[in-house]
């Protein structure tokens, strides 16, 4: 979404325009978006990001010790993927959240999870 000349800025620009009131940052995902931030984009990126957090403009949610369990059953289950730790534990948030729109990229994972709650996840953008 920061890189203008990504191929996926502008979409990814458009779904969290769409989104934006109801966005939650899983507490897992933060250190993963501080790092591809200051990979890609430097400190200055990384520090607004966090800047944002602490003002409250994305809640971050902490994750719980059933989503910890849950996503430890995810890892297993989807073990062929791999599905790692972060991607498991946003659907244990969004399932005990009950989400069902799921604001990223990676079409590879969260569209063969099977979330409880809904048939599927929305991918958004």
């Amino acid at each position: 979404m920061i890189d203008r000349a990504d191929a996926w800025h502008e979409r990814a620009k458009a779904g969290w325009e769409r989104h934006a009131e109801a966005v939650t940052v899983p507490a897992s995902v933060v250190v993963e978006v501080c790092w591809l931030l200051g990979a890609r984009a430097g400190s200055q990126a990384e520090q607004a990001f966090l800047g944002g957090i602490a003002r409250g403009e994305w809640p971050v949610v902490a994750l719980e010790a059933e989503d910890y369990a849950r996503a430890a059953e995810l890892t297993g289950i989807y073990a062929d993927l791999p599905l790692g730790f972060v991607d498991a534990s946003i659907v244990a948030l969004a399932e005990r959240l009950g989400a069902d729109v799921v604001l990223t990229m990676d079409r590879r994972d969260f569209s063969v999870v099977r979330p409880r709650h809904v048939e599927r996840f929305r991918l958004e953008p």
